[in-house]
């Protein structure tokens, strides 16, 4: 998986800087053709809108300086109506165009983001609010020290390779919503295509992030980097450090399979979709009532149970959910937190523990068999805060997924339908 990281914004720029003071371009100076003059409705959405302008002369536009911004640049309000971010695509009308004194521009270092995932990001909730942590809301609203505290802000960053897959996807889908002329309002396409980012965003920072916590456990608790220079013994699952035990998975692991429950599809169907309903592999349904709440992790029992590579389709699971009695239901247990038991399973092949000719099963006794490397309890106080800070970003990432996924699912049909005006709309 390929690595997000986060840089300060002063990182990822050559140049920013601000628009001209209001002296410096009057009234008298406008023209009927020439540099266009930016204004707060050439920011809104996502790339430069270009259906109206006023106009100086392309001796007043040089004179000007950095205050003229180029396609690629990156255009932000710091006056004004806030929040308001776009980049100017390489098809723009014009090659040069002057901000205003209410904007200022950056230009990106396109060798390591792209100016139209830039603006995107900024387009998201998280975004929006690292753009609107340093705005003042007394008199006209306004960003304090618009440049100094914008370069630093944080971005994500991944490879350019998921930059542009991701770019092509939204790309695609502003097309395809284009053409379909029940669309007709900019804010439902801009509502589709954030969402859309946002969701694919949120996913691949958790795939990130559960590559984080295996690599973590692989790193403190399979290999043993951080004791390397001290003593090892020798143990069932070979060498391990020296005051270590091997136990067997229920030393580490509660089982709470005795409180789960089937129900039928016709049962789910007169239910009013509240809940999670798991089974072996995946959330089947929504349920109106509930067996479980807290945080467990789900391993199949029967039907799928292990994957090609022998690995076992695991869930880690929170909050209010049901699940039925095609998935064993874990929890860790003492000083063994549930997030290690996910990681440590979702990385052990268990196929030798698998029977059934017709129909795979792993049974509680089988389980049993697996063996775990159990460090001192000091060790365990250490590591598992590293987990539960990986494994809360998760849930975050999770919970707003599912948030914005409801709220597409459930909107969208009636904004094309006409049932929902735009103007009703608030998010």
């Amino acid at each position: 998986m390929e690595e997000w990281k986060e840089y300060k914004i002063s990182d990822v720029i050559d140049e920013i800087s601000m628009g001209p003071f209001g002296s410096n371009i009057k009234v008298d100076n406008y023209i009927d053709f020439g540099v266009p003059v930016l204004n707060g409705s050439n920011l809104q959405g996502f790339k430069l809108q270009e259906e109206s302008f006023n106009y100086v002369s392309q001796e007043k536009a040089d004179s000007l300086g950095k205050a003229n911004a180029h396609r690629g640049d990156v255009v932000i309000t710091h006056r004004g109506t806030l929040g308001q971010i776009v980049y100017i695509p390489q098809d723009s009308k014009f090659e040069q165009y002057v901000i205003s004194q209410s904007q200022f521009r950056l230009k990106l270092k396109q060798d390591l983001i792209l100016p139209d995932f830039f603006v995107y990001f900024f387009h998201t909730p998280i975004g929006q609010h690292r753009i609107l942590m340093n705005a003042s809301q007394v008199g006209v609203p306004a960003l304090a020290r618009p440049t100094t505290t914008f370069k630093e802000v944080f971005v994500p960053v991944p490879p350019l390779e998921t930059q542009n897959a991701i770019m092509a996807i939204l790309s695609s889908l502003d097309k395809k919503i284009e053409v379909n002329k029940r669309l007709n309002d900019n804010f439902t396409l801009s509502f589709l295509l954030l969402t859309y980012f946002v969701l694919w965003l949120l996913k691949l920072r958790n795939d990130n992030l559960n590559q984080q916590a295996r690599a973590l456990y692989k790193s403190w608790l399979v290999d043993f980097e951080p004791f390397l220079n001290g003593e090892f013994a020798e143990s069932e699952l070979g060498m391990i450090p020296k005051g270590w035990k091997v136990e067997k998975l229920f030393d580490v692991a509660e089982v709470l399979d005795k409180y789960r429950k089937p129900l039928s599809g016709q049962e789910r169907d007169l239910m009013d979709k509240i809940y999670p309903y798991y089974g072996a592999t995946s959330c089947m349904d929504y349920v109106d009532d509930y067996l479980f709440d807290g945080i467990y992790t789900l391993i199949g029992e029967d039907g799928s149970v292990v994957k090609e590579d022998g690995i076992p389709y695991m869930q880690y699971v929170w909050g209010k959910l049901w699940v039925n009695n095609h998935a064993h239901i874990l929890q860790g247990k003492n000083g063994f937190s549930t997030e290690m038991l996910h990681v440590m399973l979702s990385t052990t092949n268990i196929r030798h523990l698998v029977t059934g000719a017709v129909q795979a099963k792993l049974s509680q006794a089988n389980m049993q068999k697996i063996l775990v490397a159990i460090p001192s309890t000091n060790v365990l106080d250490e590591i598992r805060p590293k987990f539960d800070k990986l494994y809360q970003l998760i849930r975050n990432n999770e919970d707003e997924s599912h948030r914005l996924s409801q709220l597409r699912d459930t909107l969208l049909p009636r904004l094309m339908s006409g049932e929902l005006k735009v103007n009703e709309l608030t998010l």
